[in-house]
């Protein structure tokens, strides 16, 4: 039956062409943003997997360039501290040779106090950004962020820890150390063994901040790494596969065409009833 008041046909096609345009705008919002999860009306679940991925990947960028800084600063006293372990076996070697018979003590003690002044100098310049870790106010324990995870809805955060000298209090033995002309020979002993406990303590120190800044280098490889990881399993996800859409535009782009076509056609059925009545 053909109705001049219901045109049935019409509004079929018209149903066709609305859902064409709408999956033909999705296609379009895809390839503009890249994206086929824009939104959590577009997948919820992996909309809130990839936000949720994402903010544990800025967590860990923001670590990672903190870990810069302490990486710096451990550098900065380690270079601090082998400086010092260099002047500490000058300092005993000048010892050992003031142990030799005959030889001007006065001149010795002399560069004695010069290697002591130069020790000195060495820590009060391992400073990065204000913070010195061989110094008496910047040495002891420390625990360093390295990183955050998540075990379901819990964050926790995980940490490096090592331990930095007080090479200050290390100088001032070194420079304790004072020999003349009238040393005897015990004393010259002792001294000697007692420098040689000293470079002992720099050199443990010294080796203590570079597997330090081993650790932090290693970390700091690894999150990088993982940031990686993370934006391609979120890319995964929400990306658009843009040779997929392309195709996808190219087929809805032709439907678009025949569904209007088929509605200009349905809509031209009421008139064909007009010949009815001629």
């Amino acid at each position: 039956m053909s109705s001049i008041l219901t045109n049935s046909s019409a509004m079929n096609a018209l149903s066709t062409l609305r859902s064409v345009n709408n999956n033909l705008s999705e296609t379009q919002n895809r390839i503009s943003t890249g994206m086929k999860v824009n939104s959590a009306k577009d997948n919820a679940s992996y909309f809130s997997i990839s936000t949720t991925m994402k903010s544990e990947g800025g967590m860990n960028k923001a670590v990672n360039e903190g870990l810069t800084l302490t990486k710096n600063s451990i550098s900065t006293a380690r270079l601090g501290a082998e400086t010092m372990v260099d002047l500490s076996q000058q300092f005993v070697d000048r010892l050992a040779f003031a142990q030799t018979e005959g030889v001007d003590q006065a001149d010795v003690q002399k560069e004695l106090t010069s290697l002591a002044a130069q020790m000195a100098t060495a820590i009060n310049q391992s400073s990065f950004n204000g913070e010195n870790l061989i110094s008496a106010a910047g040495a002891g324990a420390k625990d360093v962020v390295s990183g955050v995870s998540r075990s379901g809805a819990a964050l926790s955060t995980t940490k490096i820890s090592f331990t930095s000298t007080d090479l200050e209090a290390v100088q001032t033995s070194f420079a304790a150390v004072a020999i003349d002309n009238t040393t005897t020979a015990a004393d010259l002993e002792l001294a000697l063994t007692n420098a040689e406990g000293f470079l002992s303590a720099v050199t443990d120190a010294a080796t203590d901040l570079g597997i330090a800044e081993k650790q932090v280098e290693t970390q700091q490889t690894f999150l990088s790494e993982l940031g990686d990881r993370l934006d391609v399993g979120v890319g995964s996800m929400v990306d658009a596969d843009m040779e997929q859409e392309a195709a996808r535009l190219q087929s809805l782009q032709v439907q678009q065409q025949l569904s209007t076509q088929s509605l200009s056609i349905a809509n031209q059925a009421p008139q064909n009833i007009l010949s009815l009545f001629r």
